[in-house]
């Protein structure tokens, strides 16, 4: 962050400072274990906690300064709304860093990854600050925002909505400089009532921004591809069609893993993602085509994909135990995300030469179509030859299953009884654990990885 004074910041933020003034030199943040030197605390009043309640650990770890709704014993500025003066301050220091370039991110699927892989391309040109995990909304983009010095040369924010002008309130905070769509899709339809209300949504990054800066779209739906109407000043187009500007040819899977022929109008390049799954091009394409906007040359951006490995926790996370490969894909779900990762199962399957086991959890936020698109991800399943499908408190995945089909069906109400299942496994077998975030499926992942390990132990002691 750049240096304010604490007293400088209360006029930013139209806030009352109560305490002499202080040098800050540190981001925000809205958890006191997190705190740093110089840091501002952010004391965030929600349903289960009062972060006013944490402001003298916040100081204890170094803050010198807290954004407050009521006065404290300790340095503050009273506001009346401490996320209104966090976008506020966020606002002021992009308008300060005019060298920075700000690369915004939205879309249904591939937020984090696209974020991820871009990070990895840009910090081979220049320094780079971009969010941990899915920091995306109110509070994680001016966050990440203010990480950002006069040393800065990119920032990458993720942009979430969970309501219409969401994404608009965060790029009049942040003005990017580059606005990016990835896709529209079925996630958060519940929320929205439509795709048709998504897709608003998610527009909002490309109607929001300057005609100075360059809005890329994705071309896998047409709700994204109809959004080139509403940005006046250049598009890129990225996608696995000949029209794309950015686009991917001669694609093949090699032990779950994209190869694929780059192509940009600079040039074209051999691409060997070591990330897994053949949704992942589309992903690297949008992080090219975002480095392709900012001047970055075609072979370093091959280069750098080829060399990319994911951080994220519980997205499309191999590991083998004993002949057993584990897909823990389990970070969250949605009909697109399941598909990908059902595709990425049967490919793992066909190449080991074992059996193919789905252990789904319930979607959520799909509102009134959930069960339909349950039921579609179910008949999917089948269709791809999958083997086993593992229905965990979500019975709707089988529900247009009939009887007699080739793919075996196993219904638990809870992830402790679908373990039993762990003993029919056999090494060459695949195992895929997917759902949303709230169904905690990472515990699922680590028991059945936990549970493997036992029975090969067992079966090798009892052979000696």
């Amino acid at each position: 962050m750049i240096n304010l004074l604490a007293s400088e910041i209360a006029k930013i933020v139209d806030g009352e400072l109560v305490g002499d003034d202080v040098l800050v030199t540190a981001a925000p943040v809205f958890d006191s274990r997190l705190a740093t030197p110089g840091s501002i605390f952010l004391a965030l009043k929600g349903e289960k906690s009062d972060g006013h309640l944490f402001i003298d650990s916040a100081f204890a770890n170094g803050s010198v300064l807290a954004f407050v709704t009521e006065s404290s014993g300790q340095r503050c500025i009273v506001v009346p709304d401490v996320v209104s003066a966090l976008s506020k301050l966020s606002g002021h220091v992009r308008a300060t860093l005019n060298d920075l370039t700000v690369i915004a991110i939205t879309g249904s699927q591939g937020k984090t990854t696209t974020k991820d892989l871009l990070r990895h391309i840009l910090d081979s040109i220049g320094t780079t600050v971009a969010p941990a995990g899915n920091f995306n909304n109110e509070l994680g983009a001016p966050i990440t925002l203010l990480q950002c010095d006069e040393k800065t040369k990119f920032c990458i924010l993720e942009m979430g909505a969970r309501h219409i002008g969401d994404i608009a309130a965060l790029c009049k905070m942040a003005k990017p400089n580059i606005g990016m769509v990835l896709r529209v899709g079925t996630a958060h339809i519940g929320e929205f009532g439509s795709a048709e209300a998504v897709a608003t949504a998610k527009s909002e990054m490309i109607s929001s921004l300057d005609d100075s800066a360059i809005a890329i779209l994705g071309q896998y739906d047409e709700f994204t591809k109809n959004m080139k109407v509403l940005h006046q000043g250049k598009v890129l187009t990225f996608g696995e069609t000949s029209s794309a500007d950015v686009r991917a040819t001669d694609i093949e899977i090699r032990e779950g893993r994209p190869h694929f022929e780059l192509v940009t109008a600079s040039g074209r390049a051999a691409i060997d993602l070591r990330i897994v799954g053949i949704h992942q091009v589309a992903n690297a394409l949008a992080a090219a085509a975002a480095a392709s906007a900012v001047g970055a040359p075609t072979d370093l951006i091959a280069g750098a994909l080829s060399t990319a490995e994911l951080h994220s926790k519980w997205r499309m996370q191999i590991s083998e135990t004993h002949g057993h490969v584990l897909i823990n894909d389990s970070y969250n779900s949605s009909p697109e995300s399941a598909e990908a990762a059902l595709r990425t199962l049967v490919l793992f399957a066909q190449e080991r030469g074992g059996q193919s086991w789905a252990f789904l959890g319930k979607m959520h936020e799909l509102g009134a179509s959930s069960q339909e698109r349950h039921a579609a991800i179910g008949t999917l399943a089948l269709e791809l030859g999958i083997d086993h499908l593992v229905c965990i408190g979500a019975p709707e995945y089988a529900e247009s299953i009939g009887a007699n089909s080739a793919i075996s069906i196993h219904r638990f109400e809870s992830k402790a009884e679908a373990l039993s299942l762990v003993d029919q496994m056999r090494s060459g077998d695949v195992i895929l654990v997917k759902a949303s975030r709230a169904e905690a499926f990472e515990i699922l992942a680590q028991e059945i990885s936990s549970k493997l390990e036992t029975i090969v132990i067992e079966k090798e002691e009892g052979e000696r």
